[in-house]
């Protein structure tokens, strides 16, 4: 049946995560402005990136090379439409992390937000050791009650989304980048309108 995010479409997505009620696509914009220049790098990797949510926040004059990573093709194609500015310094990558990682270059920072949930977190690993990024920069959403995905008119187009879903625990995600000799440098928290936060979590090796 293949991968459930293949079969999201953008609109759908983009709309329940800025509801005013989840809020995750705004929260997330800020939180990615202060990710691209938390530490001094060039190259950067956006794992998961949908619809390009952050990259307006892209400084040419700082960062010379920005890759975007998704499963999703048309994902992928609507950031290029979406961010012209970034031509020449913004590289798609279309790939399936759980399945192969080969496709990845290098990269200073690696950027994973709401992402590792869908991969697992030895997927993620393999991401990390192929990039060797100096910087991997995680968000992971913390729920306060059994469902991850925000009740909204949307809610029914993830209802595949279980299939791929892996709960994310701080501890459990310090002690697999660990594993590829990375050390915890950051913890920062955003509360959301429906009682779940964002937190986001830098490492450094």
């Amino acid at each position: 049946m293949g991968n459930p995010w293949e079969k999201i479409d953008l609109s759908d997505y983009e709309n329940h995560m800025s509801l005013d009620s989840v809020f995750q696509l705004q929260t997330m914009n800020q939180m990615m402005k202060e990710q691209f220049y938390a530490y001094p790098v060039k190259s950067v990797m956006i794992l998961g990136i949908a619809g390009g949510n952050g990259l307006e926040h892209i400084n040419r004059q700082t960062i010379d090379k920005v890759y975007g990573v998704d499963i999703n093709e048309s994902y992928l194609n609507a950031c290029k439409v979406r961010y012209p500015k970034l031509q020449g310094i913004f590289e798609t990558i279309h790939a399936d992390l759980t399945k192969s990682t080969k496709a990845l270059p290098c990269a200073d920072l690696i950027i994973a937000n709401l992402f590792i949930e869908y991969i697992g977190y030895e997927c993620f690993l393999k991401v990390v050791e192929q990039v060797e990024a100096k910087y991997v920069s995680c968000i992971i959403q913390v729920n306060t009650d059994l469902s991850f995905v925000s009740d909204s008119p949307y809610i029914h187009t993830f209802d595949r989304l279980q299939e791929v879903h892996h709960q994310m625990e701080e501890e459990a995600l310090i002690h697999v980048m660990s594993k590829a000799g990375y050390k915890k440098m950051e913890h920062r928290e955003r509360n959301l309108p429906n009682g779940k936060k964002l937190v986001r979590i830098d490492f450094s090796c």
